[in-house]
């Protein structure tokens, strides 16, 4: 007797689906041109999730070029009306090489001493963000008590002093100092400090230490949280913790933003 049964799907071979990737570009220009538009998406984002407040916060990436300067939002233009257009172009010493708007001098002096420091980073982020700002009076860490928050496990820092808006070059040095060699740093009083290899790295773990705050916040309001041990949070961090996780997990991120507003690459 005939089988007439029907025959299952058959996989589609790997190869043939698609997977994001960090991009790589063919000249300079190309690469330039990528971070402009990521920064700008980024600080949309920012804008949409309400991280800015009044002129304060930014994010900063370098340039594929000279890499002692660093493309920033524009001071006083809101998150989420930035454009690539609007981008400034500052030098270490915080100075506009390009662009028609300042800089925020108090922030930027934080962001040149981390890059500075770093040089493998390319993104910087910083904003005073209501979660963030709100768990850095504590002057704790974040604790393992969830999956996400793991991807800080012993990898990122509490800067435990407070003296004011920082304009001041050797406090900037030392806050450069507490985040290296971590993703993350805690400023106490302040709010919160990420970086990445990526403008989408540093962004994601921003967002991600974010709502880490508000959960342990929650968390510990509502109870005492059981914590992950030791071994598992260390397994949990190798696992999402670096920085190309981070990238694939900002891309539906991005991908919403660049489809939902308006005007960004112009």
């Amino acid at each position: 007797m005939t089988d007439t049964s029907p025959m299952p799907p058959q996989p589609i071979p790997t190869e043939r689906l698609h997977f994001a990737l960090p991009p790589t570009f063919a000249d300079v220009a190309e690469e330039r041109r990528h971070r402009q538009e990521r920064l700008a998406a980024a600080l949309r984002l920012f804008g949409l999730f309400g991280y800015d407040e009044g002129v304060s916060g930014h994010i900063t990436a370098r340039d594929p070029e000279f890499a002692d300067h660093f493309w920033v939002n524009p001071f006083g233009v809101p998150f989420a009306h930035v454009r690539v257009s609007d981008l400034v172009l500052a030098n270490s010493a915080g100075q506009v090489v390009e662009g028609g708007h300042h800089v925020n001098q108090a922030a930027f002096a934080i962001h040149a001493q981390v890059h500075s420091a770093r040089p493998e980073v390319i993104a910087v982020a910083h904003c005073h963000s209501t979660h963030g700002r709100t768990f850095s009076t504590l002057g704790e860490l974040l604790e393992p008590i969830t999956q996400d928050v793991c991807a800080f496990y012993e990898d990122h820092a509490l800067f435990d002093e407070y003296t004011g808006v920082i304009v001041d070059e050797e406090e900037a040095r030392r806050i450069a100092e507490a985040v290296s060699p971590h993703k993350a740093l805690i400023l106490r009083n302040h709010g919160l400090l990420t970086v990445g290899d990526s403008v989408d790295a540093a962004a994601w773990w921003f967002i991600t230490m974010e709502r880490a705050c508000g959960t342990q916040l929650a968390a510990k309001a509502a109870g005492k949280p059981v914590a992950i041990d030791h071994d598992n949070a260390v397994r949990t961090r190798d696992q999402i913790g670096n920085d190309l996780v981070a990238w694939i997990n900002y891309q539906p991120m991005y991908e919403r933003t660049v489809r939902a507003e308006t005007g960004i690459f112009d």
